[in-house]
């Protein structure tokens, strides 16, 4: 089994919007019970290994420790129009399984989803 990151892309203008994103309170709603209906898919074929979503980048803090005092700086990392708003850490046999369990991801969040193996994990 290998694990994979897959990584829900978004952009800040959608967390601004009344919705997050979502055109109505039904469609979040509905993509919320979606999402959490692949979430106990992924558990029930044992490929779960931990998911969860984020805060917005506001609020995030950059720690820089490699000089002699570490360095925290407000905000993302890195200026950009698009962020990761969640993620699911899967275990599954192969590249073919995480893409198609990604595109089934996409469709149950809405969002853009990025497929990365992770190091060393097999």
């Amino acid at each position: 089994m290998v694990q994979y990151l897959m990584s829900v892309w978004g952009s800040e203008e959608d967390l601004e919007k009344p919705f997050g994103g979502y055109e109505s309170e039904e469609q979040m709603q509905a993509s919320f019970a979606a999402t959490g209906a692949f979430n106990q898919k992924l558990m029930d074929q044992g490929y779960f290994v931990f998911a969860n979503g984020l805060d917005s980048p506001k609020t995030a803090t950059v720690v820089d420790g490699t000089g002699d005092k570490p360095v925290y700086t407000d905000g993302p990392y890195t200026e950009a129009k698009e962020f990761i708003g969640g993620f699911w850490v899967i275990d599954v046999p192969n590249l073919d399984v995480a893409l198609e369990l990604a595109a089934e991801g996409s469709a149950a969040c809405l969002g853009k989803v990025e497929v990365r193996p992770m190091h060393g994990v097999e």
